[in-house]
């Protein structure tokens, strides 16, 4: 069974330390593995997992990605999440806010290259927050299935996939 997790803390906790000790409950509940809310800076959950391995929690924790389509409904989830949007994200979104597929495929370029580093540094998935716009999160997976950065470097060069 999975449960949620908050790589920025839920909007709710005080602290990412209070969030740690919430994770421990609900895995004395039954939790096998976490999935995280959004979030936009890898940062956030690279120090999460590491906060939480240092807690002694050792379940894989599954990075929650939303691939962004949308300026203004981004703005409002980020908001009500109390998730950052990073300024210079933000400001490229809006730089092309007057043409959704301008938005759509920088959001998709950006949804790929944080999966592609989060994959690249070991998380053991993805699960995509889609909302019914499935196309995007297709899109991102077809680039990371040409990519492959769960595989090493070295392996790919050795294979003469690069």
């Amino acid at each position: 069974m999975g449960a949620p997790s908050f790589p920025e803390a839920h909007p709710d906790a005080p602290d990412l330390a209070h969030a740690i000790r919430i994770i421990k409950e609900k895995l004395a509940a039954g939790a096998s593995f976490m999935i995280t809310q959004l979030f936009f800076d890898n940062r956030y959950y690279d120090d999460f997992v590491r906060r939480a391995r240092e807690a002694g929690i050792d379940v894989p924790i599954v990075p929650g990605i939303w691939p962004i389509t949308n300026v203004k409904q981004i703005e409002k989830v980020s908001q009500l999440s109390k998730a950052d949007l990073p300024e210079r994200l933000l400001a490229e979104l809006r730089a092309r806010e007057d043409s959704p597929e301008a938005v759509l495929d920088f959001g998709v370029a950006y949804a790929t290259l944080q999966c592609a580093d989060l994959l690249a540094a070991g998380a053991p998935g993805i699960h995509f927050y889609t909302l019914n716009r499935s196309p995007a999160t297709r899109a991102i997976l077809s680039a990371l299935k040409l990519m492959r950065p769960w595989v090493a470097r070295g392996e790919r060069l050795a294979a003469g996939a690069i």
